[in-house]
């Protein structure tokens, strides 16, 4: 598995949110925001910098889809590179799409690092090896990583990353409509993210 999102002035690209990028291989954090991803009451939204990703794979071949919202360009970025026993994950936000799926936000924050910090005031944290949405262990000497199919899954790594740990290449599919939940709306009716609707 391995992480996905638009890079900025790297390669010739699109991108998704802005990006204070010097040199221009480093993808450094920006501020959060709920106008593009997640809830206004988020705790973290306007408050915690860092970078987007996607961990959505093709269920049959475990690889990022060929179709991509997120622009003509994608950087891969090696899971064991940002998701390790080295780092924390913490729960940052579900969102209700009005579809079969929900969207949800995860925090990666490499363990005692500013962000890290601002995780452990604000957000529940997980455990790497044992969650319902994205899971690093240990398996024969290598890491292991499985991911929920049942939502879209993005992540925020509050750290720099350097493009030269994976790859920038042009999809090879279609680009798609983006994924923002500006405009979106919670369903009322909705049984999984409402606790006043009956189960």
């Amino acid at each position: 598995m391995s992480y996905n999102r638009t890079p900025n002035r790297s390669v010739p690209c699109h991108n998704r949110t802005p990006y204070r990028s010097v040199p221009c291989h480093i993808m450094e954090p920006h501020i959060v925001s709920a106008i593009q991803h997640g809830s206004h009451g988020s705790p973290i939204s306007a408050k915690l910098e860092g970078i987007f990703f996607s961990c959505n794979t093709e269920f049959n071949t475990g690889k990022p889809p060929q179709d991509s919202p997120y622009g003509r360009y994608r950087a891969e970025i090696p899971a064991e590179k940002l998701f390790n026993p080295n780092t924390n994950l913490y729960f940052g936000d579900l969102y209700c799409m009005y579809t079969a799926y929900h969207y949800v936000i995860l925090v990666i924050a490499p363990a005692g690092s500013p962000g890290d910090e601002f995780c452990k005031q604000r957000l529940p944290q997980l455990s790497l090896n044992d969650n319902k949405f994205l899971t690093c262990s240990e398996e024969h000497g290598s890491l292991v990583f499985h991911h929920a199919q049942d939502v879209i899954l993005e992540v925020i790594y509050t750290d720099p990353v350097d493009l030269s740990l994976g790859t920038v290449a042009e999809i090879i599919g279609h680009q798609l409509m983006s994924l923002s939940t500006a405009n979106a709306k919670k369903d009322p009716s909705c049984k999984t993210c409402n606790i006043s609707v009956g189960r």
